[in-house]
């Protein structure tokens, strides 16, 4: 079991490897659907990056400058490709 501490001190079990979405969409369809980046273990990762282990896992928004410049930085390499 991986235990997952979210900001307001509780604490999500998964059995297994889980991503930062998971975790997401476990609270709510609605938060995962807004969930652009997250920090785990206080570095910022992508949705999909596995978490492999006990961690502290903050989700971030476009509510979040942390949520917003993930979305800009992720839609400047975008453009770049275009």
């Amino acid at each position: 079991m991986i235990k997952i501490t979210l900001p307001d001190g509780s604490i999500r079990e998964f059995e297994g490897a889980v991503t930062p979405m998971d975790v997401a969409k476990s609270i709510s369809d609605g938060l995962a659907r807004n969930t652009i980046s997250a920090i785990v273990n206080g570095k910022q990762v992508e949705v999909t990056t596995p978490v492999t282990e006990d961690s502290t896992v903050q989700l971030l928004t476009w509510n979040d400058d942390m949520g917003k410049k993930a979305f800009w930085h992720s839609s400047a390499h975008l453009l770049a490709q275009a």
